[in-house]
């Protein structure tokens, strides 16, 4: 039988221009540090170490694992690269996590990073199918289809912006710090890409994640209860094929039915209490409820539209301010997850879901072709009535 890995440390770092030029690997080094001590451990208790990022174009480091192995204690130990675009953070996460379950590490540490303001974004990006119209261009189109197939009412997009932002404020380390947000100010701030406005689209920011995973000996000696990594999943498809349902892409649904089934879950929104979603424009909540049978199809906007998704609802999404408010690209995902690990454990602080047991991490990318998702568990083998 397979090690059960399990998170026991936790950190996270945001870039802040009045703290002075911060390295990249000082942006890492920070992170990784934060979530050693969170688990009481030091750089010699890890036996190998997991780097993801999205394209190193971005800073236009190439193979920036070998440049990070000092900062990281890693000189002498196994350390790989994870990319699967946007997704990665949580692909990081889950390669991570079956480190540990193969038996082969004890204690693994992880971490996902971006350093936008190195780079530009923008002409990274351009030589791919974008052509340069950026992330959110590409995806307006879906989320139009999506509008109109479900006839989701316009102020869905602007509400679920106006939650995130209002979640980050709990959230010291969300970069976004909007306290003057309103749907009023989401519906006149100007249109990006139609249906989007400026304010229901996600920043480009800097900043690191880092996890330590361990097996059961590893928890046994954890100074904090662990969040027990019950199932993970990850999926891909081509992005161009005929009657490829961009709204609800394939490989998004059978990531959800692979994780669902491995983790005992038949009625995720009843047996999962909170959940981390990757949603880098506002409609993609809702979007995504839906793509990965959390609700029925049409029902989505929905359960947006009742507030169940805020915190104190019935199915609480992005606790922490999500995409929305912080989206350093290769660091996201494991945000996500990281988040998701924080609510189980009960570290999450002021934006804490009460009696949080189960949780969803989720992320996607490239051209919603990429998936990557995993639950966490308060309870190393959860029972699901």
């Amino acid at each position: 039988m397979a090690e059960r890995s399990a998170v026991i440390g936790i950190g996270q770092t945001k870039y802040a221009r009045r703290r002075g030029d911060l390295s990249i690997d000082g942006l890492v080094r920070e992170a990784a540090l934060r979530a050693l001590e969170d688990a009481q451990l030091t750089f010699k208790d890890i036996d190998a170490i997991v780097i993801g990022k999205a394209p190193d174009a971005l800073e236009g480091v190439m193979m920036p694992e070998l440049s990070l192995a000092d900062a990281l204690g890693a000189v002498g130990k196994p350390i790989h690269r994870v990319h699967t675009a946007g997704s990665v953070g949580a692909s990081t996460a889950i390669s991570a996590a079956t480190m540990v379950e193969s038996g082969i590490f004890d204690t693994v540490l992880t971490v996902g990073y971006e350093k936008q303001s190195d780079g530009n974004a923008t002409w990274a990006l351009g030589g791919g199918r974008s052509g340069s119209q950026g992330a959110g261009g590409s995806f307006a189109p879906w989320i139009r289809k999506y509008i109109e197939k479900s006839a989701a009412p316009e102020h869905i997009g602007w509400k679920v912006a106006v939650k995130d932002r209002q979640n980050a404020l709990k959230n010291p380390y969300a970069h976004l710090h909007l306290k003057d947000i309103s749907i009023e100010k989401v519906k006149e701030s100007p249109v990006l890409w139609d249906p989007l406005h400026f304010l229901e689209s996600c920043p480009s920011s800097d900043g690191a994640a880092a996890m330590v995973l361990t097996n059961e000996k590893g928890v046994a000696r954890a100074p904090q209860p662990p969040a027990w990594v019950v199932a993970h999943a990850k999926r891909t498809e081509f992005t161009q094929f005929p009657g490829r349902d961009t709204v609800k892409p394939a490989a998004g649904v059978e990531c959800a039915k692979a994780l669902y089934k491995k983790a005992g879950i038949t009625n995720p929104i009843r047996q999962i209490d909170c959940a981390e979603i990757y949603v880098p424009f506002s409609w993609y909540e809702p979007m995504w409820l839906e793509g990965h049978l959390i609700t029925e199809e049409g029902s989505g906007w929905k359960l947006t539209e009742s507030g169940a998704t805020e915190i104190g609802g019935d199915f609480p999404v992005n606790m922490s301010g999500g995409v929305l408010s912080s989206n350093p690209i290769g660091a996201s995902g494991m945000i996500r997850c990281l988040e998701a690990a924080n609510q189980v454990r009960g570290t999450a602080g002021d934006y804490q879901v009460d009696g949080a047991r189960v949780a969803l991490g989720h992320a996607y990318g490239g051209a919603a072709n990429y998936f990557a998702m995993w639950i966490v568990s308060s309870e190393k083998e959860p029972k699901f009535s």
